[in-house]
């Protein structure tokens, strides 16, 4: 491993319960009146979704009996002697140190994404963007091979064709719809498979346990990253995935007004990357965090009305005569659905389409639109649209984005949770 060495991720603190972070740690115990005893664990395969998405995370934090996780804003935690201090800077003791560490609010957040993904660890990052390149570069060193798809989001596309070659990382990116290529791909040997399903813009969806046993006889680690889909309607992990990411910005917060990242998996590889991030300062702020928890409590319901909304919407663009391409994997026309309908539960809140007319009919429509923000952003209650060029893959050139098979005409369009009758008259009177 780089970064963090093999040695680290297999045996640093391994003793320890899920929140003991290396000099800075807070463990979770009985014994502690702030950390709530680590049996809750098993709860993630006895309480529904919906219940954990309001519910996990929080108990060990409402010490006074509010009903809601408090904003723990203090920078440093202090201690009434060296003694004390020392055991929970060593990890021996539970408790607090430094914020850019750890935070009680935080923590609460990375606990309740941990449930819903049903994974033995959790942390979390200041963006998504933050969640994915610490992850890369905590587990990565010059001299590695990863394989990838074409059509990853756009910042993370930038990492796989600039970022990570600069640091002598090879970078092998293949056919997103072509599973036989990725496995060959995989057999030639690889450090890391990363994979983004459903992908951002374009909708594929990839087969991650078939991939998942390929990267294990090739000795590899698995990476999801799971924004798109979220927990509700997707486990990586139980797929086969060593670890899974979230933009948490999308709609694990839904309400377009808190930037977080979050990733999730076994302990020693979530600590690794845990100890990268501590060092290089990327860390969730307290506020945002708590913004995420509370955006949580309605993911469920959320996802399960932006899922139908988003199936009404994509049968009512494929049957209309200016629309020339849909993609979104609930249609059965689209190539991955019988993948999406095996490994996932629902099959989300965005799609994208192309218009008649490529790039001039998408400027010509966009303004249009009353019930649509024109913004880059996704996943959040309000339905949100736009094309590529100015969204998800601002950052790439066009050369570069039609080498990723996304086309300059595409219109990615994250459907809200308004009334999806509204949203079809929307579309209707700016399409025409």
């Amino acid at each position: 491993m780089g970064g963090t060495s093999g040695k680290a991720v297999q045996s640093w603190h391994a003793d320890m319960p899920r929140a003991t972070r290396g000099r800075a740690c807070y463990i979770r115990s009985a014994a502690h009146p702030g950390g709530a005893p680590f049996q809750e664990s098993h709860r993630m395969t006895t309480a529904r979704q919906a219940t954990e998405a309001v519910w996990a995370g929080e108990d060990h934090l409402r010490l006074t009996g509010a009903t809601t996780v408090p904003i723990s804003l203090g920078v440093a935690h202090g201690y009434p002697d060296v003694e004390a201090w020392q055991a929970v800077a060593l990890g021996r003791a539970p408790g607090y140190i430094y914020a850019r560490n750890t935070n009680p609010t935080v923590e609460a957040f990375e606990e309740k994404v941990r449930i819903l993904e049903q994974a033995e660890d959790a942390t979390s990052f200041s963006t998504g963007m933050a969640a994915i390149s610490n992850t890369l570069f905590a587990l990565l060193k010059p001299g590695d091979r990863v394989v990838s798809v074409k059509d990853t989001y756009g910042g993370t596309n930038q990492l796989f064709i600039d970022a990570l070659p600069k640091w002598g990382v090879q970078v092998t990116l293949c056919d997103t719809a072509d599973a036989t290529a990725i496995e060959a791909a995989i057999a030639q040997g690889c450090a890391l498979l990363y994979l983004e399903t459903p992908t951002n813009p374009t909708l594929k969806v990839t087969p991650i346990a078939r991939l998942a046993r390929a990267a294990r006889r090739a000795g590899a680690l698995v990476v999801v990253d799971n924004t798109v889909a979220t927990p509700i309607n997707q486990h990586p992990l139980a797929l086969g995935a060593d670890l899974v990411i979230h933009s948490a910005t999308k709609f694990l917060g839904g309400h377009a007004d808190a930037m977080g990242g979050a990733l999730c998996g076994t302990r020693g590889l979530v600590r690794a990357v845990y100890h990268h991030r501590e060092i290089h300062g990327a860390s969730l702020d307290p506020m945002s965090a708590y913004l995420l928890l509370r955006g949580m409590k309605t993911l469920s319901l959320r996802i399960e009305r932006q899922n139908a909304n988003a199936m009404r919407i994509a049968r009512w663009l494929e049957a209309h005569p200016r629309v020339t391409d849909v993609h979104y994997p609930g249609l059965a026309s689209h190539p991955d659905h019988e993948v999406a309908a095996a490994q996932m539960r629902g099959f989300g809140g965005m799609l994208s389409f192309a218009l008649e007319g490529g790039m001039d009919a998408v400027r010509r429509v966009l303004p249009r639109f009353t019930r649509m923000h024109r913004a880059a952003n996704l996943g959040g209650v309000e339905t949100v649209g736009g094309p590529p060029a100015t969204t998800s893959h601002v950052e790439c050139t066009p050369e570069e984005r039609a080498a990723m098979g996304i086309p300059e005409g595409l219109i990615r369009y994250s459907v809200g949770i308004e009334d999806v009758e509204d949203l079809i008259a929307d579309l209707t009177q700016a399409i025409g």
